[in-house]
């Protein structure tokens, strides 16, 4: 019988694990080995399967790149804005960027040193505590099922855009997409990785292109020849959201920081995927390194361009009888401006973008699982992979969460539905904060084990200080993202709806430490010491594979790897 995996109860040392691992690598190859590695012996990796290095260079910085870019960039946005003004939201996404990019540094170094299917779960575990790893393992679960469902119902939305004649009902195209999402996943990681390539170069483009149809209709250069310049500015640069005076603009300010907290979700997806990338001592550093342009140029620009080129009092933003791409702040801009046909472009793209997050979302929670079950908490025939390196019951179960989607098609059971939505930006938020306390502990652990950060592929900047400040601004916004309960003239007549508002803001709060709370208290886990931490296991085998240098031949070539 192979032997059981129980990881809480086991502690390896790098001398005993490295040999043993380079000798599996040599002998059964570097997947086998790798698994091996986590699981204890060759056997039980035999019996279960294990995933394979199947994404490419182009599909990790793609992934990167423009992965998670889904309907918060093209529709999300205008609520904010219609809410909170033009710098508002341009301020809150560029305070948020800063976060992400300190969370990203953070990640970038654990994953570069280590890099592990599902990856979080098993640093926090490993790391700071097997009750965190569970906590976070199963919230992020929960997150990007959940996140499944909402961009799958809004891909079902935006079609009701060209869909005004027949009517059909949107549970067939949930049911497509669904199947379609499904079909991407479930055969080989190498086919996710093409489908994410080809969303993400679509997507990448039309932002391209959004961004300089912004700076035409800024300089004048649209059809109706009308210069705007930063005369919507001056009309409401921060509107008031709840209060008056100061007080109604810094609320409108801070409620752009959860929106973008939304938007800027599953930008970890990257170190996700890392356990299946090739070439990862490579490739993750590229990815991690361009979060910085990624954030300057989709979210910074983007707001910044959809501020100058449409009012934030613009009655069309908020038309709750326009569908599809009618209500996206672009669309909008383009068809004041007088430039024909782009909106159709644009929503066209915007269905690409759901569907293309719905699948990265799918491809995320299915490795989450796969991560909490190879840490043992989860059941273990959750660890079993096809002949292909797909654990295919973690599809499958994650997969089947998406079946909730159809609740978006009733309208009573749409609003539990929206309910569930409010989960997803404190839980991701939730994750920001265990990623940034678990480097803190490794960072401990590489100094007091010997390894010297001067030495490590990927070493992040300004530490711990970084970190450390990231955690407290993440974890401020979960503390006041109800802040619209407490604040205005209904601070003191709490009704149902208001209730209802305090309900979805905390009780991701809630969740999170009923399930540390309940692995804490079940299995008696302890703190991990630093000094004792498992870094090591699984380094062994990643070393002892050697990847192709790729030498351009021309300047296309160049470029090319560059890019990619």
């Amino acid at each position: 019988m192979a032997t059981e995996i129980d990881p809480e109860k086991t502690q390896y040392t790098e001398g005993s694990a490295h040999g043993s691992e380079r000798n599996i690598v040599k002998e059964k190859g570097n997947a086998v080995g790798e698994a091996a590695a986590l699981y204890g012996d060759v056997k039980t990796a035999e019996d279960l399967g294990y995933v394979e290095r199947g994404l490419k260079s182009r599909h990790i910085q793609f992934i990167a790149l423009g992965g998670t870019i889904g309907t918060g960039l093209f529709l999300g946005i205008g609520t904010a804005f219609a809410n909170a003004g033009p710098v508002s939201v341009l301020l809150g996404y560029t305070f948020t960027g800063v976060g992400i990019f300190g969370m990203m540094q953070c990640l970038g170094e654990m994953t570069t040193w280590l890099p592990l299917p599902g990856a979080i779960p098993q640093y926090a575990a490993r790391y700071v505590d097997p009750a965190l790893g569970f906590a976070v393992g199963w919230n992020n679960w929960y997150q990007c099922a959940i996140t499944l469902c909402t961009e799958i119902s809004a891909a079902a939305v935006v079609i009701s855009f060209w869909d005004t004649e027949t009517k059909v009902n949107p549970a067939v195209w949930i049911t497509i997409i669904l199947v379609l999402i499904v079909a991407l996943n479930i055969f080989a990681v190498s086919i996710y990785g093409e489908a994410e390539f080809t969303f993400a170069a679509i997507k990448i483009i039309t932002i391209l292109i959004l961004l300089m149809t912004g700076l035409v209709i800024f300089l004048g250069g649209a059809p109706d020849k009308d210069r705007r310049g930063f005369r919507y500015w001056k009309e409401g640069a921060m509107k008031e959201y709840v209060g008056t005076g100061d007080t109604g603009r810094f609320t409108g300010l801070w409620s752009t920081l959860v929106n973008a907290a939304f938007s800027y979700g599953g930008v970890e997806m990257v170190a996700v995927a890392a356990g299946e990338a090739e070439n990862p001592k490579k490739n993750i550093p590229k990815a991690v390194r361009r979060i910085f342009w990624r954030i300057l140029f989709f979210y910074v620009l983007g707001s910044f361009f959809i501020g100058v080129c449409i009012s934030s009092n613009d009655k069309q933003l908020t038309d709750d009888n326009a569908s599809g791409a009618q209500k996206s702040p672009w669309v909008i801009a383009c068809k004041n401006a007088g430039i024909p046909v782009l909106p159709h472009i644009i929503n066209a793209v915007i269905l690409t973008s759901a569907s293309s997050s719905g699948n990265a979302y799918l491809y995320t929670g299915s490795r989450y699982l796969f991560a909490v079950a190879q840490n043992g908490h989860a059941p273990r025939f959750l660890l079993k992979c096809s002949k292909n390196g797909v654990p295919y019951y973690c599809v499958a179960i994650t997969a089947s969460i998406g079946l909730l989607t159809y609740m978006s098609v009733s309208a009573g059971a749409n609003t539990v539905f929206l309910w569930f939505q409010n989960l997803v930006t404190v839980a991701q938020l939730f994750t920001w904060c265990v990623i940034c306390i678990t480097y803190l502990q490794f960072r401990k652990a590489l100094a007091l084990q010997g390894v010297d950060r001067n030495t490590l592929d990927f070493k992040s900047p300004f530490q711990p200080y970084t970190a450390w400040a990231a955690f407290a601004y993440f974890a401020l916004i979960i503390l006041f993202n109800g802040f619209k309960v407490f604040t205005g003239p209904t601070r003191t007549h709490w009704g149902p709806d208001e209730l209802t508002g305090f309900f979805t803001a905390y009780v991701g709060i809630l969740i999170f430490f009923l399930l540390y709370g309940a692995w804490k208290i079940i299995k008696r886990t302890k703190v991990v010491n630093p000094a004792e931490a498992d870094i090591f296991t699984g380094r062994a085998a990643l070393n002892a594979e050697v990847w192709p240098e790729q030498i351009p031949k021309n300047i296309f070539e160049k470029f090319w790897y560059w890019l990619c």
